[in-house]
Order: structure tokens, then sequence, then C-alpha cells
């Protein structure tokens, strides 16, 4: 004995709506409240920096702006310790890589100085203590 089913048109339609209707709004329900978005207590929005970095090359100059044609503002031997301003992905014509504003002493100058440097040439690091030690590692 052989059972026959078959569905009409109309009734493929009216189940296929059914089921979107139904998947649809039975993941919507209505929030009694509205909890408050409240950001932690160390927001890295509202540093002035971002981390710290180590130079772990022999040394690199500190250019005056995002990219290799960049005017040299001084040099940073390996070891040296620098504060991390900002991050900017910048993007050639094939390739893309992270320049990072510093703010250091370079060589020869002992007042504080920004410049860029290729986020490559640093090791990064969320505290100046943590930056101090890995220095003293690089140096030895």
């Amino acid at each position: 004995m052989r059972v026959k089913f078959s569905l009409r048109y109309g009734q493929v339609v009216s189940l296929l709506f059914s089921f979107f209707f139904v998947s649809v709004f039975s993941g919507c329900h209505r929030s009694t409240e509205e909890l408050p978005v409240i950001p932690p207590v160390t927001y890295p929005l509202a540093r002035e920096y971002i981390g710290y970095g180590v130079v772990n090359i022999s040394f690199t100059y500190l250019l005056s702006e995002p990219s290799p044609g960049g005017a040299s503002r001084g040099y940073l031997r390996r070891g040296t310790v620098v504060r991390i301003i900002e991050r900017r992905p910048v993007t050639d014509r094939r390739t893309s890589e992270s320049w990072v504003l510093v703010e250091g002493n370079y060589e020869g100058h002992g007042s504080l100085s920004r410049g860029w440097l290729r986020e490559t040439t640093l090791e990064v690091y969320d505290n100046e203590s943590q930056a101090q030690t890995a220095s003293k590692a690089m140096i030895l």
C-alpha cells in the first residue's frame, strides 16, 4: 500500500511564509529596561598614550612622517624606551604596514622629541616598567 503525499503551490508558499514568520519573530523579545553602557575604568581613549615600546634593532631613524621618505629627526638605538602616542596603518600600492608616532629621547638630544617609526622596529608593552625590564635585557 502506497501513501501519496502532494502539496499544491499555494500550500508550499503558505508553509514557507509561516516558517519565515515564526523564525523571524520568535527571536524577538522586548526588553523591559535598557542597561547603560559603562566603559571600563582604564578606558583606552582617555589615555594620552597607547603603551610603551622598546627599539629591537641596532638603530632606526625617527622620521617626520609615516613613510620611508620622511625627514630624519634623529635616531634611536636598540633598547631605547619610547612612549607610543598613535598607531596608523599606511597602505602603499602593494603593501600595508603599521607606523607608530612615538615620543622619546633620541641619541645626541637631551629633550623629548616626537617622530614616526615602523611598528616592526619596536617591541610593544602595556606599561613603562615592562618596557624598562625588556630594555635592560636587550642591552646586555
